[in-house]
């Protein structure tokens, strides 16, 4: 005799009727499992089932997903943070140049235009100021807060001070933004005393980073591996030659130029002094090779 527990047959639940002692027991323990979990469970009390076929699922945690993107984001910004301060004179300079032209922007503009013919590096205030006149006239990006030289600051000036170190990223700047003005504007002078020139070419609107980032960008150059080294030249050139289309100026043109040549010429003293550089074998593959000066030595 059967008996029917939710619709499923259980042979010999009563063993008073003539069945099998055993089937009874094997009733006994499948109707508890058939109250707790249904007819499925029942199968698994009596025999060998399909493996996950009672098997509850458990639903993730809530609360898992939003701590795994928590931990990511905050390892973003570990990492962040230590490549700024790996890089202190371009975070600080970069912040300047920030400043001063959303002031470009936001400023009275007969005060803006006052201040950049002030910091303008003419023969004139060379002449009256070189030194102040030097310096201040590389605090403004020209065009301001959209100016593409803002954009390619921090990124040019940022991987040259990872490989070489702050002072030697801020000698070469200082050092393309120097000579290549006094390269153009003494020639100037001459020719103004000499008479081959007017009196009012001594008075001029100059300034800007573009000759220190020339600079940066060339000696950056000599650490990349062949091909990169002689496509970022060449992408400067290129640059440079469009950039003379629109800007008339002679003289900036020749600044560019000779910011160019001085970022080559610092090549031997980056490598020199550089924390890692490509391997000679001039491959695009080729791993980074750690310079011998990374051992402390005197130079600057």
């Amino acid at each position: 005799m059967t008996t029917s527990i939710r619709g499923t047959a259980v042979p010999g639940a009563r063993a008073a009727d003539g069945g099998d002692p055993d089937e009874a027991r094997g009733a006994a323990l499948a109707v508890p499992c058939a109250r707790a979990a249904g007819w499925r469970l029942v199968a698994s009390c009596a025999g060998p089932v399909a493996i996950g076929a009672g098997t509850p699922r458990v639903p993730p945690a809530a609360g898992a997903g939003r701590g795994r993107r928590t931990a990511a984001m905050a390892a973003r910004l570990r990492r962040l943070s230590h490549a700024l301060i790996a890089v202190p004179f371009t975070l600080g300079y970069t912040l300047v140049l920030l400043g001063t032209g959303l002031y470009t922007h936001l400023g009275d503009p007969g005060t803006v235009r006052d201040l950049l013919v002030g910091s303008s590096t003419d023969v004139a205030h060379l002449s009256q100021r070189p030194l102040l006149t030097l310096v201040v006239s590389a605090l403004w990006a020209v065009g301001g807060i959209t100016s593409p030289y803002l954009l390619a600051f921090p990124l040019v000036l940022g991987a040259l001070e990872r490989r070489v170190g702050a002072v030697r990223t801020a000698g070469v700047f200082l050092l393309g933004h120097v000579l290549a003005t006094l390269l153009t504007e003494l020639p100037v002078a001459a020719s103004v005393a000499v008479g081959h020139l007017p009196a009012s070419s001594l008075r001029r609107l100059d300034y800007g980073v573009s000759y220190g980032l020339i600079a940066c960008a060339a000696a950056l150059a000599g650490l990349l591996p062949p091909r990169r080294r002689w496509a970022l030249l060449g992408g400067i050139g290129l640059a440079l030659a469009a950039g003379s289309l629109v800007d008339i100026d002679p003289l900036t043109g020749w600044g560019h130029a000779f910011a160019l040549l001085i970022g080559v010429v610092c090549w031997p003293y980056i490598r020199r002094n550089a924390r890692w550089r490509p391997s000679s074998n001039g491959g695009d593959g080729a791993g980074r090779r750690f310079a011998h000066s990374e051992r402390v030595s005197g130079n600057t």
